[in-house]
């Protein structure tokens, strides 16, 4: 029977606002059914008390609702929050068509218009990011001029007085893989732009304190700084690029919170404390003070003022509520992890509250997939912190395919009945399992463990194989990864030898090997019993490595063996017998468990990861397909963690439906609500990811470098003007460009009227020539802080008027008169200027202005990741391309490569594919960068040294802002470049006409490139063709 649910989950796409959504019952399971709206979102939320009551007798409430059933007298919890209202509001304000309507700076309408229009090159913002910011941005500009905003902000300040006296805190729930580290880029972009450019205003701010939870996370988020080379604000495009320079001045420090903890300044044995404390003495104080802390953590933003907080994973930081006499005492287990829970939240809102008490902190976001208290916070488990604003849940990503699917198969040797079982696996199996550390105890043997469990691990292990076989055979060269998460390090040793082998110690002091039960999991050659060099099943505890703190001695015994086989591959790998000495153990294993899953690095064989109490949040590695959950989870929010951590997917590529394709994850022993039923899965063909990267040493003789291009400069005579019309001059009017131009208005009863154009056929056409001459002179014949040239007046008004006789083309009822418009005057008057520049090319140079600060692009700094199907190696023989996969675009620019690698004349080519090959022109009013397609280098018969660097572009149906790409490149940047004489000679080409041509596809390709390079070749000069 079909599933509509799981066999087509995704229903939306993931770059606009969702409008579907599937149906759940009271259980949270799929009803099969769709709604044709957006996901409401719905929590148990705590409510503000007021903090000045009247003392007032008042009778205590009662309710029988969900809400009620967890609310005391100290604390009201309500089944909704604002997060629906503001999203409302959200929407309205984004709905408005006009800038000037959105109450915000001009710095941020031009960031709103750029994250939401711009054409990106490559990774382009989710939705859900940027309704996140934009949510921020309402709050912060919009909201404290309406009435409504200005309820909304007295209810989050409300909230944050109850919970968080000295903070003001606002939280964006994204779910897992939605993008956390982009939107707090963008909220960085927002505020240092503003606060550049606005130095005055109390909203913005150029400090930022970035708090992460660990390690991995801090190390990841160092694209946030923008002089890094992979800053998300340039790599990303997140900002126009004349904004890019605003962003230099911010102040970034990113820490993990453990750096909060007040460290000894002087290091003191037991003994010479004692010694220095002297019989009776006051105890010594050695701790360094708040503001040493703080110089240590966070030196950059000392001084400053107005500090804005980002907190990533943000559930971690609270301050817990006192308990109530009647609150239900945690015990084992559950108490311990609570404690720790609490101590680690105590010391990051109080290293916060720190840095407002010494600087200042103007606002704290709080960014996580799943803002609520934990158990032991003193609030009622589970709910959402009551300052979140903005939510994107894990069913919405879902819906959208930004995330994988969670899913529990069913294996064919387990009886149906036993299946719920492995849904909750730990309440079945937990009185069985070692509570302490393994110690000696010489009872914990690993062959012993729980029918249940190994029946489980079987089950999933099954399912794995055939994803391993599937893998293998479509020639992935990195495994599938499983991933089991334990209670303890009991635990966690006890699987780790049941899966990957481990020696016994017998009763007369020797070891007898024991292997892997899990034959793709085994650590031990099966033929000779040797230590495999390369582990394929890892043991890792995430929680020491993530603070940083060195191992325990326990763990240090456990892990000895892979880390002494890792230090060793670091060997083999360099090549250097001491490159292993300087890294220690953690550090290692943080290396080897980042990696898993990349190719050629320390953790790329990995197959299985085994992990004492919860993988860290940012380990997110793409292959997980299988997760193996063996310990307790109270919440709903251990298990979205847990499951998080496999809900990356592996492929980002649109399907012909503009939506992404489903991907899965596996899942065993976690007992999370929706998708709980099960589904027989068969292993799906993963998705293939390959590195694009310049072929160095060996193919360092096809480099190619480009000039970097950021401005023109013309000198043009002033004494006599003319122009050189062509094809390009000419401009379309048309409904497509400027609108209807026929519009019908109807009333709910009484007759229709249409509104048109037909006024304008009034317009005399000597205004027309005067408007069109003014604005011509006014915007391109007048220096900066100069006087308009006047006595060009009259040349200028010939050649705009044999411009609108000859180049003016009006089609579906519009007229000349439009020309009046700001933005069609631009561009009329473009054409006519690269009329006049292009008539005095041979007399009057054109000089292209480099980047002065990175004047020259190569091929040899091409490096990214794609999982792309649509690909050209590139390898020949004889490879013609420096990089080694063509990522294209089309059946055309795939044979463009085939012909352009079998062709005598081309010396080398690249595809314009994170390449950096930049053309700025102007549309319209607008400056815009154009990426050509191709670079070609060509044999024009001076010899390999002096070749011809053909530019090409392959283009379907031609609009206008193709004739402007056109125009710019013949016209100004290939004379420019030309004349600058430093990186050879330059032509370009468009290839075009093979688009019309349906039959002997590969021949005329051919014959379209040999006359496309003998035109090039005959005027390298200007590049027509």
């Amino acid at each position: 029977m079909s599933n509509p649910f799981f066999d087509r989950p995704i229903l939306n796409s993931p770059y606009a606002a969702p409008t579907r959504h599937w149906e759940l019952d009271t259980h949270g399971q799929p009803t099969q059914r769709t709604i044709e709206s957006r996901r409401r979102a719905e929590f148990i939320t705590p409510i503000p008390k007021p903090k000045k009551r009247k003392g007032v007798a008042k009778q205590e409430e009662i309710g029988f609702d969900e809400a009620r059933e967890i609310s005391t007298a100290e604390q009201k919890y309500d089944t909704t929050s604002n997060i629906n209202e503001i999203r409302g509001y959200v929407d309205e304000w984004r709905a408005l068509s006009n800038p000037n309507d959105w109450w915000v700076t001009p710095e941020t309408a031009r960031l709103l218009t750029h994250w939401r229009s711009h054409a990106f090159g490559d990774v382009r913002p989710f939705f859900c990011q940027i309704e996140a910011v934009e949510t921020a941005i309402w709050l912060t500009e919009v909201a404290p001029h309406t009435k409504h905003g200005k309820r909304i902000l007295d209810h989050v300040a409300a909230a944050n007085r109850d919970a968080n006296p000295l903070l003001l805190r606002t939280a964006l729930k994204l779910a897992t893989g939605a993008g956390k580290t982009t939107v707090m880029a963008m909220l960085i972009a927002w505020q240092t732009v503003n606060a550049v450019r606005r130095p005055g205003s109390k909203h913005f701010t150029r400090g930022f304190l970035i708090c992460a939870p660990g390690l991995t996370i801090k190390d990841r988020l160092r694209v946030l700084q923008p002089n890094d080379p992979d800053s998300y604000y340039a790599s990303r495009e997140l900002v126009p690029n004349d904004m890019l320079a605003d962003l230099q001045r911010a102040k970034i420090v990113i820490t993990n919170y453990h750096s909060f903890k007040l460290r000894e300044r002087v290091e003191l044995s037991s003994g010479g404390r004692a010694l220095l404390q002297g019989r009776g003495g006051d105890e010594l104080n050695t701790q360094e003070t708040e503001g040493q802390m703080l110089q240590r953590v966070m030196p950059d933003l000392m001084g400053m003022k107005n500090i804005l907080v980002l907190n990533d994973e943000a559930h971690h930081c609270y301050r817990e509520k006192p308990p109530e006499p009647d609150d239900e005492a945690l015990k084992g287990d559950d108490r311990k992890e609570a404690e720790k829970n609490n101590e680690a939240a105590r010391l990051w809102i109080s290293g916060i509250e720190a840095v407002t008490r010494k600087l200042g902190v103007a606002r704290v976001f709080d960014l996580s997939a799943t803002p609520f208290f934990l158990r032991g916070s003193g609030y009622a488990e589970g709910t959402l912190f009551p300052w979140t604003v903005s939510d994107f849940s894990l069913m919405d990503a879902i819906e959208c395919g930004i995330v994988k699917l969670p899913r529990v198969p069913v294996a064919e040797n387990i009886p149906g009945d036993e299946l719920p079982m492995f849904r909750d696996l730990w309440e079945h199996i937990r009185k069985d399992m070692p509570k302490k550390g393994r110690g000696t105890d010489e009872a914990l043997d690993p062959l012993k463990l729980p029918v249940r469990l190994l029946t489980a691990i079987e089950a999933l292990y099954g399912h794995y194989e055939k994803t391993f076989e599937l893998w293998k055979q479509r020639g992935i060269p990195v495994p599938p990864c499983f991933i089991i998460v334990c209670q303890n390090t009991s635990i966690s040793k006890l699987v780790y030898d049941y899966i990957s082998g481990f020696h016994r110690k017998q009763d007369d002091g020797t070891t007898t090997l024991e292997q892997g039960r899990l034959a793709l999991f085994n650590n031990f050659d099966s033929t000779t019993g040797n230590p495999l060099p390369r582990p394929n099943t890892l043991l890792i505890d995430s929680e020491q490595l993530e603070a940083g703190d060195a191992l325990d001695k326990d763990f240090r015994s456990m892990a000895a063996d892979e880390i002494e086989r890792f230090r060793r591959e670091i060997v083999e790998r360099t090549g250097d017998p001491r490159a292993a000495d300087n890294i220690t153990d953690q550090d290692l294993l943080r290396e080897v468990m980042n990696t898993v899953g990349k190719r050629d690095q320390l953790g790329g064989s990995i197959r299985c990861v085994v992990s004492v109490s919860m993988l860290t949040e940012g380990w997110d590695a793409n292959t997980v397909t299988h997760v193996l959950g063996i310990r307790a989870f109270g919440t709903q929010l251990l298990c979205e963690q847990v499951i998080g951590r496999a809900l990356r997917r592996q492929s980002y590529e649109l399907n012909e439906e503009g939506l992404f394709n489903v991907e899965y994850a596996d899942v065993f022993g976690i007992p999370f609500d929706f998708t709980a039923k099960p589904v027989v899965a068969p292993p799906q063909p993963p998705r293939e990811t390959v590195l694009v990267k310049a072929m160095r040493p060996e193919r360092d003789h096809l480099e190619i470098t480009f000039p970097r291009i950021v401005g023109y400069r013309v000198e043009l005579p002033e004494e006599r003007l003319s122009a050189t019309f062509n094809d390009d001059s000419i401009l379309e009017l048309s409904p497509e460009i400027v609108g209807p131009s026929i519009t019908q208005n109807q009333g709910i009863i009484g007759a229709a009227v249409n509104l048109d154009l037909r006024h304008l056929r009034d317009t005399r056409p000597s205004t027309i020539v005067y408007n069109l001459t003014h604005h011509l002179l006014y915007t391109k014949w007048r220096d900066a802080g100069a006087e308009p040239k006047l006595h060009l007046f009259g040349q200028l008004k010939r050649i705009a008027k044999q411009w609108l006789d000859t180049c003016l083309v009006c089609k579906g009822d519009t007229y000349p008169a439009q020309l009046m418009y700001q933005e069609l005057a631009d561009m009329a008057c473009n054409k006519i200027t690269a009329a006049i520049t292009r008539r005095f090319q041979g007399e009057r140079p054109i000089k292209a202005l480099p980047d002065p600060y990175n004047p020259t692009g190569s091929t040899r700094n091409v490096r990214f990741n794609t999982s792309r199907t649509d690909r050209w190696d590139t390898s020949g023989p004889p490879p013609k391309n420096h990089v080694n996969w063509v990522v294209y675009d089309s059946d055309w620019e795939a044979e463009f490569c085939r012909v352009a690698e079998a062709h005598p004349r081309v010396l080398a080519y690249t595809k314009n594919h994170s390449l950096g090959f930049e053309v700025p022109y102007r549309m319209g009013s607008e400056n815009r960068k154009y990426r050509p397609d191709f670079i070609v280098l060509v044999d024009v018969g001076r010899g390999a040294d002096d070749p011809l660097h053909l530019v090409v572009e392959i283009k379907g149906y031609r609009r206008e802002d193709a004739k402007e790409k056109k125009s710019t490149m013949e016209t100004y940047w290939v004379p420019g470049v030309n004349h600058l004489g430093t990186h050879g000679r330059w032509a370009f080409a468009e290839f075009t006409e093979v688009y019309r041509i349906e039959a002997d596809f590969g021949a005329k390709v051919a014959a379209q490139f040999d006359s496309m390079l003998d035109s090039a070749s005959r005027q390298p000069l200007t590049g027509n063709v």
